[in-house]
């Protein structure tokens, strides 16, 4: 739920938002600081449920996040991977003598 409360701010600092997008933001926002008691969302935004249509939006934005996670972390490891093939490589030739000068 953070995550996409993150997502969603930033989105809505870059443009502006649509009702239900702003429905399901002040929703997500309202559940984060009554996890850690660390504030209340005001009565007069607060948005205690949301529409059939506004949750498959929402469930859809955290697998969006999350296929998107998934993927940085996945194409970083192939990085890493390769990076340590590639040192290997380098270390093998700098110990190992050429035979053959050309």
């Amino acid at each position: 739920m953070l995550e996409a409360c993150a997502y969603l701010y930033t989105a809505a600092l870059t443009q502006p938002m649509g009702h239900d997008w702003t429905q399901i933001y002040l929703y997500v926002a309202g559940k984060a600081p009554s996890r850690w008691n660390k504030g209340n969302m005001p009565e007069d935004i607060r948005v205690e449920s949301l529409t059939t249509d506004q949750t498959r939006e929402l469930n859809r934005l955290k697998e969006w996040l999350y296929r998107k996670r998934a993927l940085v972390r996945q194409d970083g490891d192939q990085t890493e991977r390769r990076e340590r093939k590639q040192e290997g490589t380098a270390r093998r030739e700098s110990e190992q003598p050429a035979l053959f000068s050309f």
